[in-house]
Parts: structure tokens; C-alpha cells; sequence
């Protein structure tokens, strides 16, 4: 397993970011349709979504809220953190096969709790935005180092 220690509050300061990349898959696509239960088309029926404005399938809006809450949940600030509440804007469609980076940015701390705001924004392999919005979170005030379990197994089969 691997390790991982989180920031705590007094470790924050204004304009601290954190980032990460991920390829979307076909896979990465079917399995939030499956655990969210959303089974538009436009995401998982390639022949419905070739006549949309797409032309294709599409990643659906809130597989970009995960992506967030994966940076938040497991490094910055990590273990411990707590979600408040998430703003987001979709601002172009996410593909399948895209490479997206995830920048959170520190804007604020709160100076009565150990609340931070952050900035959020996806961008692709093209550098178009996709996403952003705005993250409240409640911040660890203790350090805490944590074996990250292994993620969950999954086989799909097409019903």
C-alpha cells in the first residue's frame, strides 16, 4: 500500500495548488453511468450520440466533480479533508480519450475555522477549459499519515 500525509490548515497559504492528470476512458465513462445510474445515451450509445451536437459519446458533467474530489480526498489537502459544498460550470464537452488536468488553487482561508476555498479548473490536452468552479472544504488541523487501500476491483458485462 501506499502512504500518503495530508496538509493541515496551518500548512495552507493563499495561491498554494495542487494539480493532477488523467486519461478518460470508455471504461472510466461506463462505470460512473453504472454507480451514478445515469444512462443517457449521449454517453454510452455511440450510434444515438453520433447525431447530437457532439458527434460522439461524452463524459458526463459530474465525472469532472469526482476528478475534484479525487485531488481533494488524496492529495491536497488529503486524508481527513471534508467537502463543504462545490460550484462548477461546464464549459466544453470531455471525450473519451482526453487527457485532463486538474488544478486546484488556495483563494481563501477562513480566520475564525479551518476552512479553505479553492479555485477549480480542468483543462484538456488542448489546454480548453472544460470545468471549473469554486471548492469549500473543511482542512485537517492534524497531520495524519494514512496506507491508501487499493482501489476496488470491477469486471464490466454488458447486460
Amino acid at each position: 500500500m501506499t502512504n500518503i500525509t495530508n496538509i493541515t490548515f496551518s500548512e495552507l497559504k493563499v495561491g498554494d495548488c495542487s494539480h493532477l492528470s488523467h486519461q478518460v476512458t470508455e471504461s472510466d465513462i461506463r462505470l460512473f453511468a453504472a454507480s451514478s445510474g445515469d444512462n443517457n445515451p449521449v454517453h454510452l450509445d455511440a450510434e444515438y450520440a453520433s447525431h447530437t451536437r457532439f458527434g460522439h459519446t461524452i463524459a458526463h458533467g459530474m465525472y469532472s466533480g469526482v476528478l475534484i474530489s479525487r485531488v481533494l480526498g488524496t492529495q491536497f489537502p488529503g486524508p481527513g479533508t471534508i467537502y463543504l459544498s462545490q460550484s462548477l460550470n461546464f464549459c466544453a464537452p470531455v471525450l473519451p480519450n482526453d487527457t485532463l488536468t486538474i488544478l486546484l488553487e488556495v483563494v481563501a482561508l477562513s480566520d475564525h475555522k479551518p476552512v479553505a476555498t479553492l479555485s477549480c479548473q480542468i483543462t484538456n490536452q488542448d489546454e480548453v477549459v472544460v470545468c471549473k468552479g469554486e471548492s469549500v472544504v473543511l482542512v485537517p488541523t492534524e497531520k495524519q499519515t494514512v496506507a491508501m487501500p487499493p482501489l476496488p476491483a470491477f469486471t464490466e458485462v454488458d447486460h
